[in-house]
């Protein structure tokens, strides 16, 4: 996997991770809503980590700048 995602984009998406965190944790957003943004929070965390997002691949989009 060849990096796609640049510095800022990965703090962006542990940042909004957090927030969706904070919103079912905190018991702000719960039911269904709440278990997609979990989801959505730990996909973000992961393609942070790993600076490679697969939805990039296939838009042929990177963010990322030698």
């Amino acid at each position: 996997m060849k990096r796609n995602m640049s510095d800022l984009d990965r703090i962006i998406r542990v940042v909004v991770a957090a927030l969706f965190g904070y919103l079912y944790f905190g018991g702000i957003v719960t039911g269904t809503l709440g278990i997609v943004l979990v989801v959505l929070g730990v996909v973000f965390l992961f393609t942070s980590v790993i600076s490679f997002c697969p939805l990039y691949t296939i838009f042929k989009i990177s963010t990322f700048n030698k």
